[in-house]
């Protein structure tokens, strides 16, 4: 039951902009002073500004156990958040089961992204909430300003080029990103849990029963643009798509893939930060891939695609254009029904270089980011992969 009332909190509810409280958080709370330091970790906010006027938080996380890190310069390693999450993911379990105390324990510089809508960043320069045009974007602006944004910041601060690790929509705009070679370059390596460019394959009965009822284009058409998990009658949304379709018994499963190690006794923890928002649009191409099986920027339609780009179809991200010189690490599931292994396998193949691999077979989606064993199971192994190219890097 438990799990079932976290996953109704965590579906598909959608409302206008003015349901989403940004202001119930004082000036003084932030992810730092709310989640992080209260774990015994120094922490201080970033705010960044993208090229497009978003105003998003980083954050910059430190363990006392391996001193400080003016005087030790260490390798900076960026955390990409999902969908309908935020940098608080990295931080849900202990300091010895969350990924993000890990790194900073052992010795690493973390920066913890966030993009923009979510609850950690801080709007947009000129436009409110109340807008639509604030919510006028999809994973394809993430990835080409936000999460640029975010890597010119740490590098202007550190001086050097930086580790990224992203989670599921955070590895869609790692790949978007690393097709460009500006942005590229500024990267040193990269690990990828449930790693996605591809969704055609995709046996999540949830999200296939939203695809199906073209949920994507009655919220447009409704023109609701922010798509947001706390509003009051998305219980009433999640009882229409299950209602007579499918058995939502286990809710969990039924989107993510049976998660082997999901500790149920969090689930109320999860819940006060968990889930954030994100655009109506965002969801439609993550729909569009679904439909078309491509890895492509946003579909607008002939006319638009015309005006928006020059031609009649979206430009695809071309895998290919990954540099072979960026080291990658994957880590991916065989429960994982958002991730699955046939567009995994896609992906590879797409790709000019050889990427590690691990592969957990009672993995589920959200096991990579809150498993109880993944630091056993994933995370010393990652820690491995940095540490063999930051001494690789040492000996150019």
């Amino acid at each position: 039951m438990v799990a079932v009332i976290f996953i109704l909190s965590a579906l598909i509810y959608v409302c206008s902009a003015e349901t989403y409280s940004f202001d119930r958080l004082s000036p003084d709370q932030n992810l730092c002073s709310l989640i992080i330091r209260p774990a015994g970790y120094a922490c201080s906010e970033h705010t960044i500004l993208t090229d497009d006027g978003y105003l998003l938080a980083l954050q910059r996380v430190s363990s006392s156990k391996v001193g400080n890190l003016r005087q030790n310069p260490l390798p900076p390693v960026l955390l990409q958040h999902g969908l309908f999450m935020g940098g608080d993911a990295w931080f849900l379990n202990s300091p010895e089961e969350s990924l993000g105390f890990i790194l900073a324990d052992r010795g690493f510089d973390v920066w913890v992204g966030n993009v923009r809508g979510t609850r950690w960043s801080h709007g947009h320069v000129s436009l409110s909430l109340k807008d639509k045009d604030f919510w006028d974007w999809s994973w394809q602006e993430l990835a080409l300003h936000d999460f640029a944004a975010m890597l010119r910041y740490i590098k202007a601060v550190t001086s050097t080029k930086i580790f990224v690790v992203g989670h599921s929509q955070g590895t869609i705009m790692s790949l978007a990103a690393f097709t460009q070679p500006n942005i590229a370059e500024m990267v040193e390596a990269a690990a990828l849990l449930s790693p996605i460019s591809y969704l055609e394959h995709i046996n999540s009965k949830f999200v296939l029963r939203m695809v199906n009822m073209h949920l994507d284009q009655m919220i447009l058409a409704m023109g609701i643009h922010q798509v947001n998990f706390r509003s009051d009658w998305g219980v009433n949304l999640v009882d229409s798509i299950c209602d007579g379709h499918l058995d939502c018994n286990d809710l969990l499963t039924s989107i993510t893939g049976k998660n082997c190690c999901f500790n149920n006794s969090r689930v109320d923890f999860y819940l006060e930060y968990e889930p954030h928002p994100s655009s109506a649009k965002n969801i439609r191409h993550l729909f569009q891939m679904i439909r078309k099986g491509t890895f492509s920027k946003y579909d607008y339609g002939v006319v638009k695609n015309l005006m928006q780009y020059g031609q009649l179809k979206p430009p695809v991200f071309n895998l290919g254009n990954i540099p072979e010189s960026l080291p990658l690490w994957m880590a991916y599931g065989g429960d994982d029904a958002l991730a699955d292994l046939t567009d995994v396998k896609h992906t590879l193949k797409e790709l000019q270089s050889t990427p590690e691999l691990l592969y957990l077979e009672n993995y589920g989606h959200i096991d990579f980011i809150i498993s109880v064993h993944a630091k056993e199971d994933i995370y010393n192994h990652m820690i491995s992969f940095f540490n063999s190219r930051e001494k690789s890097s040492s000996l150019k």
